[in-house]
């Protein structure tokens, strides 16, 4: 994705089920949660790099003394910073100290060793981007099972109504983002858990439990599966989150559509979880068929005894995992997802030779960014198959004909793709340091470019895994590319146009940045159709007071008008810069859905691309961001 958004942040819980003086026994290195902990998040920094974070409960702590403990931070290289912070007081032990000293001395030197370590990577998409930010956030209260530490990958489309909804509870919750309310709303469903138990233990009840004996058997019983079907109840978004509750209870739970992912390894010294599953394979050296994903809808928890367990929290709906994952956001050392993004590059490889026609050999084929590599590897080796499946159809003819000659044969079956690594992303580039004017000069040079590669009448092949918005590829790409001077620019997307806003943890709410908005508009207004903007104008702001579950898509009316290449056409003329003195052709070719759906057919969460969305609340987000552009409000969808 040539365009930075801000996205899809990263969670990783370890809960140890062995004592911290086990592994201090069997490793030398009482730290072994921590550390595994910090090795979490360091594979899943590509998720979040704007704030980190992490909470911690810690067993047994005497009366008095604190339980669970958080860090925060949002400096630059937060996960660095932050296990330096949260490791700081063992530096100052010797490594005999760390094998010896009792557990509990170990906890009174090192705040964030405990048994339950919870971690977050931000990447904001809504909100500052202070520490303040940054997840776990805290519910605290003296009873040690009504404190809650919480941190998911989410979004909802409906805060508002929530916190309006805690206000009806009789609450007085402060700030209104995501975060805070789901923080609340789990909290409030917590003391209704209590209140319930109470009810059926305390004094008047059957058992005529009191005190400490009463508080400790509600403890033991607080049911995740049904403190998350209260909690959750009116929840509209998709949503992984975690939490450690201050009496050693943890609790990971997915939405019912599976929009977000988390992915669950259970071994005799660890249950752990993790936003992506090579990096629980990495971390604890494990086969990745032992690593299972959280199923949608269910809740995962883990209670203080070591009691693990599965629960379904609420409804079964249609499974829409987000295609995005596998596209662009997680790593690509997933094998399902490098076999997937191969596959979206194959799919484009009888467009691609279609488009070239007889000019394969002056074509040369590359990428950018990193991301695109696997695209771009399954596009070479379906384009040299095809070409070698050519050949031998030829070979077979001429041999029919009696005109094969061992010099023909050989030159139809030595097939080579002209590959090369055209483009170099200069890493350490900061394009943010200053106005907008001077930023343009920088943004011109994030890429660096392999001269030579490419002759003046050769057909430069570039994959993308995605085209959001287009200003990277107009600002810094084509103008980069143009530098070697082909005859003609290929940019090719293997993931389809970017059509509808996403509300599920992309940050891609307003409508007009989306380039293929941009070209349908251009192109509505350029055949004398504009008054179809005034249409679904009316029909947006008819329904705008509807709820949710009421309304429809009326956006597509305008894409409806186009072909995927009428668009594709008007993309390539917006994204070639207008200033360049190049003079060679751009042309943009996007992968088709269906081709999205070979690919990955377990990932069918395409809103974005075809504005089926899998809540009502998306409708909701879509009418609002198109009623935003109508009256120039640049504001959030939801």
């Amino acid at each position: 994705m040539s365009d930075r958004l801000t996205h899809e942040c990263g969670l990783a819980l370890v809960r140890l089920r062995k004592p911290i003086s086990w592994f201090q026994e069997q490793y030398g290195d009482p730290l072994w949660g921590i550390r595994k902990l910090y090795l979490l998040m360091e594979k899943q920094h590509n998720r979040g790099q704007d704030g980190a974070g992490l909470a911690s409960v810690r067993f047994d702590m005497p009366p008095g003394e604190s339980f669970l403990e958080r860090e925060r931070c949002a400096k630059r290289n937060p996960i660095e910073r932050l296990f330096d912070d949260a490791l700081a007081p063992a530096r100052g032990l010797s490594e005999e100290a760390l094998r010896t000293m009792p557990e509990s001395d170990l906890k009174r030197r090192i705040p964030l060793l405990g048994e339950v370590l919870l971690g977050h990577l931000r990447y904001g998409t809504f909100g500052g981007r202070t520490a303040a930010a940054c997840h776990p956030f805290v519910r605290r209260s003296i009873i040690a099972s009504r404190n809650l530490a919480l941190a998911g990958n989410f979004n909802l489309t409906n805060s508002p109504e929530l916190f309006d909804l805690l206000l009806e509870y009789g609450l007085a919750p402060v700030g209104g983002s995501d975060t805070g309310v789901v923080l609340e709303k789990i909290g409030y469903a917590i003391d209704c858990e209590h209140d319930h138990l109470i009810s059926t233990m305390g004094p008047g009840s059957f058992a005529q439990l009191d005190g400490r004996a009463l508080a400790r058997e509600v403890s033991a019983n607080l049911d995740y599966g049904r403190i998350l079907r209260r909690a959750a109840e009116k929840f509209d978004g998709g949503y992984t989150l975690g939490g450690l509750v201050g009496n050693g209870d943890a609790f990971v739970c997915r939405d019912g559509s599976g929009i977000r992912p988390a992915f669950l390894l259970i071994t005799d010294e660890v249950v752990a979880v993790a936003s992506e599953r090579p990096a629980l394979a990495a971390v604890f050296d494990v086969d990745v068929r032992g690593i299972e994903p959280l199923e949608p809808g269910h809740v995962l928890s883990i209670k203080r005894d070591g009691t693990v367990r599965a629960t379904r929290f609420c409804d079964p709906r249609p499974i829409r995992q987000c295609s995005f994952e596998r596209i662009y956001f997680s790593r690509g050392n997933d094998h399902e997802i490098y076999e997937e993004r191969k596959g979206l590059g194959k799919n484009l490889a009888p467009r691609i030779l279609e488009r070239l026609g007889e000019s394969v050999d002056r074509a040369v084929f590359s990428f950018i960014p990193n991301t695109a590599e696997s695209a771009y590897l399954g596009l070479l080796q379906e384009t040299e198959r095809i070409m070698r499946n050519r050949g031998a159809e030829e070979v077979c003819r001429l041999v029919q004909e009696g005109r094969a000659t061992p010099e023909r044969i050989r030159t139809l079956m030595d097939v080579r793709v002209r590959a090369e690594k055209v483009a170099h992303k200069d890493q350490r580039l900061r394009t943010f340091i200053t106005h907008d004017a001077a930023r343009r000069d920088l943004v011109s040079h994030v890429y660096d470019i392999t001269r030579g590669t490419v002759r003046h009448d050769d057909t430069l092949v570039v994959v993308d895994d995605s085209i959001v918005r287009g200003t990277t590829l107009r600002e810094s790409i084509i103008t980069i590319l143009a530098k070697l001077n082909p005859a003609r620019i290929l940019i090719v997307s293997s993931a389809p146009p970017i059509l509808y806003p996403d509300c599920y943890g992309i940050d891609m709410s307003q409508l007009g940045r989306f380039i293929a908005f941009e070209a349908a508009i251009n192109l509505l207004r350029a055949r004398g159709d504009g008054a179809l903007v005034g249409e679904v104008e009316s029909l947006c702001k008819s329904q705008d007071a509807l709820a949710p579950e009421s309304m429809k898509n009326h956006v597509r009316l305008i894409y409806d008008r186009f072909t995927q290449d009428e668009l594709s056409a008007e993309i390539a003329r917006l994204i070639r810069p207008a200033d360049s003195p190049w003079q060679g052709e751009v042309e943009v070719i996007y992968q088709t859905v269906e081709g999205l759906r070979r690919a990955m057919p377990s990932h069918t969460g395409d809103w974005y691309f075809t504005g089926d969305y899998p809540t009502p609340g998306g409708y909701r987000v879509l009418n609002r961001a198109f009623l935003n552009w109508c009256r120039k409000n640049d504001a959030r969808a939801y």
